[in-house]
């Protein structure tokens, strides 16, 4: 047995309450790029072949404006049937084959896209399911919905053509450039004075999207968040008449979405109307030039051909580059989102020595136990012992430190100083899912999955047999209104628990603490949503299930817990009273007022 902490030692600090330190931010595309490579790294030898392939490509496709420069040449030359249709069938040949490996890398690089998001989706998802409890208590469920879709979709849609298409335009710009000189420097000379033009416009472009396309998804995320908790709470919004107000907020968020949608669409949108006016100049300069050399006779006509269409080639890349940078950077934004997420600190791992407990007893005891959230100090001093089979009532007004008492014991925070012993073994010594798997909770807020009932009462022990699961809902009281309903105990719930009533949730949650058989029991407002007759039955069932297992009961309702062999009465994170019914009424102290208080009550509502 572990010896207890000396209260003369000086405490240990164990600041792993869920949440650590900050990740550091991610705010340039390299760091980005190169984490979402790493993911993409898996593919490497395929996308090794998309890249050759995409070589071929962009080369048939600069050889194609060539032979048609050729071909004019040679006709004008000796025109010759013969002649027409053997350029004819050249082209034709390129530009098949340009068209074919076209489709390949196209139809292998979505393939490669898509198994890399599916790596950081189920990254994402799996290092959703080992963060602590707190950092869910401190987010939005909408907003973490929407980094694991709305995030992810966008860097889907990027790697799906952005790669291609950037690769593409930097072969095709080195390529053009180097056959352009070749054919006429004067020429390439005139046609790349658009490009300063150009390189600043988009400087100034992206220096503006870039701000507005992260605002878009941060702005987004606020309105999916906002949206998934008005929904669930829209029976509470309708009995408060706050409909006008919901309504107001939600113009606000979505002004600021269509604020940042609106500049990021906007300046985005000028890149196309500043390219198609380069081009325009740029066609205007070939042919002028051209024109001019060829009266010379410095260039033949073929050449102006095969110029103009290289122009276009040469602009249209940077045109591309300048949107698919556009398209990176919103890519950035949402997996910037995602990197954040996964860069917080996961529940704090078992210590080495922590071994797995078999067979719980369910010995509980508090030593000195302190705790704080968040540096503000939540509990004081705690300290009490439960013997196995003894039932330990928590009382006390909201926020006196009840139910985070229940999540040191089920190891969701880590206490600050003092320890917490089970069966004589310090709490931190024992492996977190050997403690949990052998503790039953029935929570308030009962939590159903959308699958049938008959699963849902099995979640605690997925081999229970059909037998037993019935047993269990005939003694939670829950058997009669399963039966009644069209599919029995094959009925499907919704993900909310849809279907039946609150009051009936709470009733499949306590079978489903009863099928789970624990040792350790715990029960947090269990009967607050059931009828009073429902609630005679339920307590009297919840007395054969507690029987023999040492059970933490939270409750309200005094006359719940009046059987209780402890009732520990907190206030503002301390103990206050500790005793049995009798011996706290004895006292006449704050639980004396407490049920004086309530008996009142109860005989006004008469």
């Amino acid at each position: 047995m572990a010896e207890p902490q000396s209260r003369n030692q000086t405490p240990i600090r164990r600041h792993h309450h869920g949440i650590g330190t900050a990740p550091p931010k991610v705010d340039d595309i390299k760091s980005t790029l190169k984490r979402i490579w790493s993911y993409m790294a898996h593919e490497k030898k395929r996308f090794k072949v998309v890249l050759a392939i995409l070589v071929l490509s962009s080369a048939l496709s600069l050889l194609g404006p060539y032979l048609l420069g050729v071909a004019v040449d040679q006709v004008i030359a000796q025109p010759n049937a013969n002649t027409l249709w053997t350029m004819l069938s050249l082209l034709l040949g390129v530009y098949a084959f340009h068209s074919l490996f076209l489709w390949m890398q196209n139809y292998w690089m979505i393939d490669i896209s898509q198994n890399t998001v599916f790596r950081m989706r189920n990254h994402l998802f799996s290092h959703l399911q080992r963060l602590p409890i707190l950092f869910f208590q401190r987010r939005q469920q909408g907003e973490l919905m929407s980094r694991l879709t709305n995030d992810m979709e966008n860097v889907s849609r990027t790697l799906n053509t952005a790669i291609i298409q950037f690769v593409t335009s930097v072969l095709t710009i080195l390529g053009t450039l180097v056959i352009m000189l070749w054919l006429s420097p004067v020429l390439t000379l005139l046609t790349l004075t658009i490009v300063p033009v150009m390189y600043f416009g988009m400087k100034w472009i992206t220096k503006r999207t870039g701000r507005y396309f992260k605002d878009q998804q941060k702005h987004l995320g606020d309105v999916n968040g906002y949206v998934e908790e008005m929904f669930s709470g829209q029976t509470i919004i309708s009995m408060f008449s706050r409909e006008e107000r919901v309504i107001k907020d939600f113009e606000e968020k979505n002004e600021a979405l269509k604020h940042s949608g609106y500049w990021a669409q906007t300046y985005s949108g000028f890149i196309p109307k500043l390219m198609n006016m380069l081009n325009n100049v740029s066609f205007a300069i070939i042919v002028g030039a051209g024109g001019w050399l060829a009266l010379n006779g410095s260039i033949s006509i073929g050449v102006i051909v095969t110029f103009t269409t290289y122009s276009r080639q040469f602009t249209r890349p940077l045109n591309d580059l300048a949107n698919q940078y556009n398209m990176i950077l919103s890519a950035v934004a949402g997996a910037e989102r995602v990197f954040q997420v996964i860069d917080e600190n996961e529940e704090k791992q078992d210590e080495k020595q922590a071994q797995d407990i078999k067979n719980m007893r369910g010995d509980i005891e508090f030593r000195d136990v302190q705790f704080s959230y968040e540096e503000e100090q939540t509990l004081s001093h705690i300290n009490f012992h439960a013997a196995p089979g003894e039932t330990i009532a928590l009382v006390g007004p909201t926020g006196a430190g009840k139910t985070t008492i229940i999540s040191l014991l089920s190891r969701f925070y880590e206490i600050d100083e003092g320890s917490i012993l089970m069966d004589g073994k310090e709490i931190n010594t024992i492996t977190r899912d050997s403690l949990r798997s052998q503790m039953g909770v029935v929570l308030q807020d009962s939590t159903m999955f959308h699958t049938t009932i008959r699963e849902n009462l099995r979640y605690g022990r997925l081999d229970a047999s059909d037998h037993e699961v019935e047993e269990v809902a005939k003694a939670a009281h829950a058997h009669d209104f399963i039966s009644q309903l069209p599919d029995g105990y094959d009925t499907v719930l919704d993900s909310d628990g849809g279907g039946v009533s609150h009051g009936q949730r709470q009733l499949l949650s306590i079978a489903r603490a009863m099928l789970a058989d624990p040792a350790l029991l715990i029960l947090d407002e269990a009967t607050s949503s059931i009828d009073t007759v429902t609630e005679i039955k339920i307590n009297d069932a919840l007395a054969k299930l507690m029987k023999g297992r040492t059970s933490f009961v939270i409750a309200h309702r005094l006359n719940t817990i009046r059987a209780a062999d402890q009732i520990l009465v907190l206030q503002h994170g301390e103990i206050i009273e500790k005793g049995n019914h009798h011996e706290l009424q004895g006292l006449g102290g704050f639980y004396s007022d407490l049920v004086k208080a309530q008996q009142a009550e109860s005989r006004a509502s008469v």
